[in-house]
């Protein structure tokens, strides 16, 4: 005889999604914005990425368009901008990594470090504004501070080296750093905070401890703090590496002329230009594609890096 009382029983089943619903209803009701905002911009829009295999003509739609394989990938990978766009995009992105990365979990030690509770807030609201202004305003910002004659940092510059330094903006050498550091100025606060409440948890009776032992400060740091912040850190790092090749677009492409086009031309603006402007919506889809392979790739890898050689990971 059949076992009614089995978990897969659809009577059973109802009765207990009906009780879990009255239990947790209301948290299912808050988590269904999320849900839907998942389901509405990311998983259905997956429908179209078979444009990357199609000669999409939007008379025809996705499914009348003739299937045509690899071929814009390989268009792209044969095309003589392929390594440049992906030497500025590594470029941007790992500059940013290397240079950004450790200056949040710095600013986090020094903001816990302070005792004065009025100098704490203050130094917090300095490091947190910035993260508020829009990003055309702050590349109005970086334009008007080195602009040539009379913006303040490009007297500065002038100053120091002891001659014209030019149309900073307009050099592509120094493209990068102009990127990388103006966007760690503006978001290190805000990146900060993660790493801020990791040391506000810590158990007080450690540095308790660590005082009669006579540790000092930098002890403190190396032995209670560093260990503390270095599996949030990790995971933090596993999320960056797996948006590699993701550097914004807004940004870049504000701070781009056709002086520094040679170092700013990633494939976030090329997308935009070979796809909306060109209007070439399949090449444009297999360049992005490729973009998130590529991506998932780098994020799963350094996610099984980092639990072989640390313990800590995504999954």
């Amino acid at each position: 005889m059949k076992d009614k009382t089995r978990a897969d029983d659809p009577p059973l089943l109802r009765r207990r999604i009906i009780r879990e619903l009255n239990y947790n209803g209301q948290l299912y009701i808050l988590l269904l914005p999320a849900i839907l905002y998942f389901l509405v911009f990311c998983y259905f829009p997956m429908y179209g990425v078979q444009i990357a295999f199609k000669n999409f003509n939007p008379v025809l739609g996705i499914r009348g368009s003739k299937f045509v394989g690899l071929k814009h990938f390989i268009r792209f990978f044969n095309s003589y901008q392929f390594s440049v766009i992906i030497k500025n995009t590594l470029i941007l992105s790992l500059y940013n990594i290397f240079a950004g990365f450790p200056i949040a979990i710095v600013l986090a030690i020094i903001i816990n470090q302070i005792k004065g509770r009025r100098l704490k807030s203050f130094l917090q609201t300095v490091a947190f504004a910035p993260h508020f202004i829009s990003i055309p305003a702050m590349v109005g910002i970086i334009i008007i501070m080195l602009a040539p004659d009379t913006g303040i940092l490009y007297k500065l510059i002038s100053y120091v080296i002891g001659k014209d330094p030019g149309v900073i903006l307009g050099n592509p050498k120094v493209f990068s750093s102009i990127y990388v550091w103006s966007g760690i100025w503006q978001n290190m606060g805000w990146e900060s905070i993660i790493y801020t409440a990791v040391l506000t948890s810590i158990n007080p009776e450690l540095y308790e401890a660590a005082d009669i032992d006579g540790a000092g400060k930098f002890r403190k740091i190396l032995s209670i703090d560093l260990p503390a912040l270095m599996p949030t850190a990790i995971t933090m790092l596993i999320l960056n590496c797996g948006k590699m090749l993701s550097v914004g677009f807004e940004k870049v492409f504000l701070m781009q002329n056709s002086m520094n086009l040679s170092a700013s031309e990633v494939i976030s603006t090329y997308v935009y230009k070979v796809g909306l402007a060109g209007a070439d919506f399949s090449y444009s889809t297999a360049i992005n594609l490729f973009n998130s392979v590529i991506n998932l790739i780098v994020l799963i890898a350094v996610n099984h890096f980092a639990k072989r050689t640390s313990e800590v990971s995504l999954w």
